[in-house]
């Protein structure tokens, strides 16, 4: 999209029920759709049939470092590439309005295929508040998007990226949640081929609620990285 063209949202009402209603979305610039969105929508309802998968058992945030920290420890380092370096300083000067504290960061040193599973810390930076719930829903879609569809190329970090982009995204919400307090989102990539990459997630509470669920896949195109250390 272009944040300079307003854009035009088309809204289909799909399905009104007593329980579950469904809109249909389309976001149009210059004439064309750039974003379809479908939603769900459920009246609170209790049910005796519940069950979560259990919440991983990792350090509390209060124990690890950020991301801005980790990559000031590497950068300190007087033998660390060039290009290496230059790319730790572009990410370090993205102004992301998420803190972040990895939870198993990858040693970025190797190039040994490793498990293509992540666990950060995260939260909205700043406060948000006891707002309408809807609001910490957008916050949490904008915090699930970040470096999630990266987890597909943890096993192959011979690669360098060319292209990479999100295909699909798809959220559900299962419990009340504050964006703006620290959850553990825990991610895996169960699949990649065909220059695609399949990602799932699941954002915790830090009381063990299980609060959203996530799935993407991508585009991933990559090419064969020089045979160059780092060090």
């Amino acid at each position: 999209g272009d944040p300079k063209v307003p854009v035009l949202y088309e809204v289909e009402r799909t399905r009104t029920g007593k329980s579950f209603s469904v809109r249909s979305v389309k976001a149009i610039q210059h004439g064309k759709p750039i974003f379809t969105c479908q939603a769900s929508f459920q009246l609170s309802q209790g049910s005796p049939v519940r069950h979560q998968f259990t919440m991983p058992t990792v350090p509390p945030p209060e124990e690890l470092l950020t991301q801005e920290e980790l990559i000031q420890k590497f950068l300190q380092n007087p033998n660390l590439a060039e290009r290496y370096r230059k790319h730790l300083n572009k990410i370090q000067a993205e102004d992301v309005p998420i803190d972040i504290k990895p939870v198993n960061p990858p040693d970025i040193f190797s190039l040994e295929p490793q498990e293509p599973k992540q666990l950060f810390w995260v939260r909205a930076r700043g406060y948000i508040g006891e707002t309408d719930m809807k609001v910490h829903c957008c916050v949490a879609a904008y915090i699930s998007d970040y470096a999630f569809l990266g987890t597909a190329l943890i096993p192959h970090r011979q690669y360098d990226v060319k292209f990479m982009v999100s295909l699909d995204h798809s959220m559900w919400f299962h419990a009340p949640f504050r964006a703006d307090h620290w959850m553990l989102y825990e991610c895996e990539s169960p699949w990649a081929g065909g220059c695609r990459g399949l990602v799932q997630g699941r954002l915790w509470r830090r009381d063990g609620v299980l609060a959203v669920t996530c799935a993407q896949e991508g585009v991933i195109r990559v090419e064969q990285r020089p045979n160059q250390s780092k060090l």
